[in-house]
């Protein structure tokens, strides 16, 4: 009987191997999509399905972000957009953590959401989702409210945090947790036809900058909304963010935040902290 590496090489096409070959792989030799996928980009085959990746991102790239683990907290309008773009780009593993389930309001925005899903825990909604668009990425559902008690738990093996939170306190305490785990946070707000973004390093104190005048309360997205298309671009700068680190590539927001105004059509970048200074 072929080897699986034989297999993969004997049916790929200009070095690329499709769906259904992937599929008949994993029947006929016992095992996941996910091991195809490893075995096929360790051998410089491409899965198809990133085939209009590859001008920006090589077979090797592709693979090292097969072998990444990024956690997204929190699964509305923005954390539903990152999930599934890190799904598409073939990020391999992806923990959602969020404790919600989808109500009516949700339904203008958070991608996820629809009818049938009401009363559906995000997480799995997120899990089922992912399950159908890349059933070859693992995602992990946590179905719990980050907190500082929980929290270095809950990040445990994730290289790559991304807020998609819509709580201030709890992003700077998602901030806090990250700098004590040494973990980048690609942080991420919206409200209305505005958004942010900014990533923050261990050792940089950016959410602190970004929110040093917060005392209490929520943030203005409570009685700004949010339209369906101000999530979708900020969670795409955030999954940006993201692949540029993961592949050390590029130049990321550090010690920067970039402002969106969609309203003016607006986009800038302000300076926030010098990335050399020590940091407390």
């Amino acid at each position: 009987m072929d080897s699986l590496p034989i297999f993969i090489r004997a049916h790929a096409d200009v070095q690329l191997f499709s769906w259904d070959r992937q599929i008949e792989a994993a029947t006929r030799f016992g095992v996941t999509l996910a091991q195809v996928e490893e075995i096929a980009l360790e051998r410089g085959i491409l899965p198809a399905r990133y085939q209009r990746n590859r001008q920006a991102i090589s077979v090797s790239d592709q693979l090292t972000m097969f072998r990444s683990s990024v956690c997204v907290v929190g699964c509305g309008g923005l954390g539903c957009y990152v999930i599934e773009e890190l799904a598409r780009l073939g990020v391999g593993t992806i923990v959602v953590i969020d404790p919600d389930v989808f109500e009516e309001h949700n339904l203008n925005r958070q991608l996820f959401s629809t009818p049938a899903n009401l009363g559906t825990a995000k997480v799995n909604a997120a899990a089922s989702r992912i399950g159908e668009i890349n059933p070859a990425v693992t995602l992990i559902p946590v179905q719990a409210a980050f907190s500082l008690e929980n929290g270095a738990s809950l990040l445990d093996g994730c290289q790559i945090v991304v807020d998609a939170l819509d709580s201030i306190k709890v992003r700077l305490e998602l901030a806090a947790v990250c700098t004590s785990k040494s973990i980048p946070l690609v942080h991420g707000a919206i409200a209305g036809w505005f958004g942010h973004v900014a990533t923050q390093f261990p050792g940089d104190p950016t959410l602190k900058t970004i929110y040093q005048a917060w005392e209490s309360g929520n943030g203005v997205e409570q009685h700004l909304g949010n339209p369906s298309f101000t999530p979708a671009l900020v969670a795409s700068l955030e999954v940006a963010e993201v692949c540029k680190i993961l592949l050390g590539q590029g130049t990321p927001l550090r010690g920067r935040q970039l402002i969106i105004d969609l309203f003016s059509m607006e986009i800038q970048a302000v300076t926030l902290h010098n990335n050399d200074e020590e940091q407390e």
